[in-house]
């Protein structure tokens, strides 16, 4: 499965959700990400808190997505709210579009808490999501049911300061369906 993540500048968001996916779903994922307008640099708090949760930042860059002309993703994935709207020549109609309103925590940069408490929830968030979809991967779905799953993780927001086993206690694949939904 090709996926594609933007964010109009790609400096945090984007990458970020690269950086996971690349790392969580290993070879299941041929995963990208660009910007319309791209910063043409990631932004420096993204690559420290990515390597501050043992996250490989190599070869991480910001780039417009003029530079993919031969990449054909299944999914393309808006992360900020201002990607959602913009238009995509090079892959309407041919991907899945689906959007996943992220807060960007680089803007919190002068409140180092703050910051710091974004980052990691954005990265909690984004690491269960993609735990999510690895997890389905390995069963085979069809591209049908892969969109109706990332449109559901959309909804998936994780507060950081719970443990792990507490966050995947709340939300999970049925193992009757197969489904992604909250778990009682």
């Amino acid at each position: 499965m090709k996926l594609l993540f933007l964010c109009t500048h790609n400096r945090c968001r984007s990458i970020v959700a690269e950086a996971i996916t690349r790392q969580v779903c290993g070879g299941l994922v041929d995963v990208q990400s660009a910007g319309s307008q791209p910063a043409r640099k990631v932004h420096p708090l993204t690559l420290e808190h990515l390597a501050m949760h043992d996250i490989p930042v190599r070869g991480l860059r910001s780039k417009s997505w003029d530079s993919l002309p031969d990449y054909n993703p299944d999914f393309v994935i808006s992360v900020c709210d201002s990607a959602v709207g913009e238009s995509c020549p090079l892959w309407d109609g041919q991907a899945a579009r689906i959007h996943w309103s992220l807060m960007d925590p680089s803007v919190l940069d002068e409140d180092a808490a703050a910051c710091d408490a974004a980052f990691a929830t954005l990265i909690a968030t984004l690491t269960l999501r993609m735990k999510r979809i690895k997890d389905l991967l390995q069963r085979t779905p069809s591209k049908g049911i892969l969109a109706e799953e990332f449109a559901v993780l959309a909804n998936l927001y994780v507060k950081a300061n719970k443990p792990e086993r507490e966050r995947q206690s709340l939300f999970g694949f049925h193992q009757d369906t197969g489904k992604a939904g909250w778990l009682y």
